[in-house]
């Protein structure tokens, strides 16, 4: 079968004026990945990366300066209206939906454009309805939903027409705790169900942690990263905490093999300790602590994503 999404090479220039003159800059250099049917894919980096331009090329928006994409085995720029029925794109910042009209007419037109049998529409209208829970606001205008409303109303209308692919550009911006974790779930289920393919670009981690099981980092258009969460962490040496909260005031515990200790709190009584997951284990850890002191309670501290992410980028100068 072949990748639902495939690039070699891919490029893109801009040209931009500095003062009189006219100045090229690359976005994209020479990418290359491929990303299989039913996968879920984070793709991250910093503000101007190269991360949006990708997107428009995949998606037939942007013209490649040089190199080749495929999605969903079509040619984005010359299928381009085959290819929109195959994917489904959200953007967190911009909205696909009719701004005065009810939620559900704008389904409607969308199905319409999508050329959607009425059986299909309704069917599918109502699953998403139901999987978003939705019925309480179809009636309203799009202008007075909240923005938790109006992105599951969103993540709705990409979806309508049960595309392989799912292009996510920020889809839990702005969203409180609740609305964001109703989404992830909602997506996880879909991808379960359907088998969509999700390529996921955003800034919150809690997303890349939750819903995808690879990692791409983009770093000013090169690709400087690509597999899992997990492996991401160790390529730049990250380590995981263990906190430990003691039944009596103890000493730092400053003799544990393959640990750092970072500092305690309440004169001893809880401690952190920080280990790298390729030499040691939290078992082993906290065994050796055992041995110095009861303990009480205990949890892992997991990287932090974003710091990891800074690291690669310090790797790959």
């Amino acid at each position: 079968m072949s990748p639902i999404i495939e690039t070699r090479e891919l490029t893109r220039d801009f040209h931009v004026r500095d003062g009189l003159r006219r100045k090229r800059i690359r976005a994209v250099d020479e990418m290359s990945f491929s990303v299989d049917a039913g996968a879920a894919v984070g793709y991250i980096g910093a503000n101007g990366a190269g991360k949006s331009t990708t997107i428009k090329m995949l998606t037939g928006i942007l013209v490649p300066t040089s190199g080749e994409v495929r999605t969903c085995d079509l040619r984005p720029v010359q299928d381009r209206r085959r290819l929109a029925r195959e994917v489904g794109v959200v953007f967190g910042q911009r909205s696909q939906l009719w701004w005065d009209l009810p939620v559900r007419e704008s389904f409607t037109i969308l199905a319409s454009i999508h050329a959607l049998s009425s059986a299909d529409e309704r069917a599918r209208t109502d699953e998403l309805v139901d999987r978003l829970e939705m019925s309480e606001y179809l009636g309203t205008p799009v202008r007075q939903l909240s923005l938790g409303q109006r992105m599951r109303a969103e993540v709705a209308a990409a979806l309508l027409h049960s595309p392989r692919l799912v292009i996510l550009d920020e889809p839990t911006i702005g969203l409180d705790v609740l609305s964001k974790q109703r989404l992830r779930e909602f997506l996880v289920q879909e991808r379960q169900t359907h088998g969509t393919t999700l390529l996921l670009t955003t800034h919150d981690m809690g997303d890349i942690e939750r819903l995808c099981d690879r990692v791409l980092v983009v770093d000013h258009g090169h690709l400087a990263y690509d597999g899992t969460l997990d492996g991401l962490s160790r390529t730049v040496g990250a380590q995981r905490v263990l906190v430990v909260d003691l039944a009596e005031q103890t000493p730092d515990l400053l003799g544990i093999p393959d640990t750092a200790h970072l500092g305690s709190e309440s004169r001893g009584l809880r401690q952190r300790l920080a280990f790298d997951a390729e030499r040691t284990t939290a078992a082993r850890v906290l065994g050796a602590v055992s041995e110095q002191a009861e303990v009480l309670d205990l949890s892992i501290e997991e990287p932090d994503i974003e710091d990891v992410v800074r690291r690669v980028y310090a790797a790959s100068r």
